[in-house]
């Protein structure tokens, strides 16, 4: 299993930790920073989904008018393994 730890740019998160296992799942997804609940719910969706269709879900997602998001921050971090 590997381990990513992701400083997101833009957002009120300041890092998003995670796992990805052989088969491309996540696992552990934390966002530490940001809202709080809306974000572990994040956590808790993704849990054992297969990274790839999560990018491909969470990409492009805006918080406000800040062109980006926690989610999107997300899945560019998974686009950038």
């Amino acid at each position: 299993m590997k381990h990513v730890s992701y400083s997101p740019k833009g957002v009120c998160s300041v890092k998003i930790d995670y796992d990805i296992d052989e088969e491309n799942k996540l696992h552990n997804v934390v966002f530490v920073g940001g809202c709080n609940g809306n974000l572990k719910a994040i956590g808790k969706l993704v849990e054992g989904k297969d990274a790839s269709e999560i990018a491909d879900i969470l990409r492009g997602n805006q918080c406000g008018i800040r062109g980006t998001s926690c989610a999107d921050q997300f899945a560019k971090s998974i686009d950038s393994l």
